[in-house]
């Protein structure tokens, strides 16, 4: 295409060759800030189209567009068609550029074009995080495989548009050399490959708190992706884990407590041999006065007294016949204080058990479920229990193991 300015130039005494090539230089500078003009009142008409449109919709996808430039780069493609359109003909006395020309602009035009996906890609990710249905799973999984996929075949093309042959050619070449390819991506598609199998089977959302010692993560997943799951540790520090070890590897995922009916307590009070002893018939009445066990102590002492005479028992040695002991006496007392307490939920499993025997001692166990799980508030409640418990020894004459250099106690 051409302005008519060869006419111009001839009347102004130009001659021919120098009057043909300022003819195409001054059409090609027209097209250019044509394309430009374009491009500026494009990106102003978007602009304002998509603001209009965001205050109009009650949905926040449109404000993630216009925050992911969607809009800016859209307006490049009217300048771009127009200079695919006009500019290889304005260089038509140029014929050896028309051609290089022509394949630099249909190579930025797939580069916009993946670019754009890109965004719009960024954008609906964006807003599906928003979502309550999609806000725990691995959306970036998903939009960095698509991506991965954009860019293959927009690299095919690319590299078609600038060697001039078929893409199938490149796809040929391609399957080749599958083997090395497989092996420059293998993390990305074992972590594709996890990312799958993590979703399908819920074995990790993001918000789970999840404990994995190989890798000393001990916090909330804030991120999963394609290559690598982001854990933010307790103390504030990031954790960066290889997704496929979410499905190789073992860890922990507290979720199941989270959304249970309580978050357990399984703690041991270490009681020395030592101080278990047998309750005799003058020590009834001292246990008596504690309220939480005095009509299980009353009607334990009775039985035991009646079985015991009634079989002829001689209880001038404790060892002879049935007895009370202060560490049984202590359980029943700790299953008591448990089952009335107010954090504890009733509806699960309310435990005091006894464990084998350790060097340290007897293990009394405490195996209950605390009704509010915040880390904090958990904490405290545990801490007030076992103050209690262990304040509660000595009303029973028994004693906990400690440890002084090396001297035990």
């Amino acid at each position: 295409m051409s302005f008519n300015f060869y006419d111009i130039y001839v009347k102004a005494g130009l001659s021919v060759p120098i009057a043909k090539s300022l003819d195409s230089i001054t059409s090609s500078f027209i097209v250019l800030v044509l394309a430009f003009i374009f491009t500026l009142i494009f990106k102003k008409a978007l602009r304002v189209f998509f603001n209009q449109i965001a205050k109009r919709t009650k949905s926040n996808f449109d404000d993630y567009l216009i925050k992911n430039k969607v809009p800016a780069t859209l307006s490049y493609f009217p300048g771009l068609f127009l200079l695919i359109w006009l500019l290889p003909n304005t260089l038509e006395n140029f014929s050896v550029l028309t051609k290089p020309i022509s394949i630099i602009l249909d190579v930025i035009g797939a580069l916009l074009t993946i670019i754009i996906i890109r965004k719009l890609l960024s954008s609906l990710k964006d807003f599906l995080k928003t979502l309550s249905t999609f806000k725990d799973k691995p959306i970036d999984s998903y939009i960095q495989v698509f991506m991965i996929f954009v860019w293959f075949v927009g690299i095919i093309t690319i590299l078609s548009l600038l060697s001039g042959k078929d893409i199938s050619a490149f796809l040929t070449t391609l399957g080749a050399m599958s083997a090395i390819i497989l092996l420059i991506f293998k993390d990305t598609i074992m972590g594709f490959v996890a990312s799958i199998q993590v979703t399908i089977n819920d074995t990790v959302r993001i918000g789970d708190w999840i404990t994995m010692k190989s890798c000393d993560a001990d916090g909330d997943v804030i991120e999963i992706n394609l290559s690598t799951v982001k854990v933010q540790n307790f103390d504030k520090t990031i954790t960066t884990i290889p997704t496929y070890k979410l499905v190789s590897d073992s860890f922990i995922n507290w979720r199941g407590m989270s959304e249970s009916g309580g978050r357990r307590i399984k703690r041991s009070i270490q009681i020395k041999v030592s101080s278990i002893k047998f309750i005799d018939k003058n020590s009834i009445s001292k246990y008596v006065k504690i309220q939480r066990i005095s009509e299980f102590v009353s009607q334990k002492s009775k039985e035991i007294e009646d079985d015991n005479a009634q079989k002829g028992i001689d209880k001038s040695l404790m060892v002879n016949g049935r007895n009370m002991t202060n560490l049984g006496l202590f359980r029943r007392y700790a299953l008591a204080y448990l089952e009335t307490h107010p954090e504890i939920n009733h509806d699960m499993t309310v435990m005091v058990r006894q464990l084998a025997p350790t060097p340290q001692g007897i293990p009394i166990e405490v195996y209950v479920f605390i009704k509010d799980k915040d880390w904090l508030n958990y904490e405290q409640i545990v801490s007030g229990i076992f103050d209690h418990l262990l304040a509660s020894l000595s009303f029973f004459n028994l004693e906990s193991f400690e440890l002084f250099g090396d001297k035990k106690v």
